[in-house]
């Protein structure tokens, strides 16, 4: 049985100030995710606690945090093609 070939990985942005929560953790990451969750579970598993920033615990992204996946809104269930650029972006709200 022929094996199938290694995907490119998903290449994630984040933004600087969820960067500095996590000592040692990258604005660029790149990581093997067929789904949006899945990226979100390879932060988790790289920085623990990357995911509770990320999520909320219905479980969907949290209410100011968007991310965006070759530059469309996504949600934890978007697919992710291999290479896909994947941006987190914390909102700015105010009055």
């Amino acid at each position: 049985m022929r094996q199938p070939a290694e995907e490119a990985p998903v290449l994630v942005r984040l933004p600087p100030h969820l960067v500095v929560l996590f000592p040692g953790a990258d604005r660029l990451v790149a990581l093997p995710a067929r789904s949006v969750a899945e990226m979100v579970d390879g932060l988790d598993a790289l920085w623990p606690g990357m995911r509770e920033r990320i999520c909320d615990e219905t479980p969907a992204i949290r209410r100011h945090i968007n991310v965006f996946v070759d530059g469309r809104r996504a949600r934890l269930s978007t697919p992710l093609a291999p290479g896909a650029d994947v941006f987190v972006i914390t909102a700015i709200s105010g009055g």
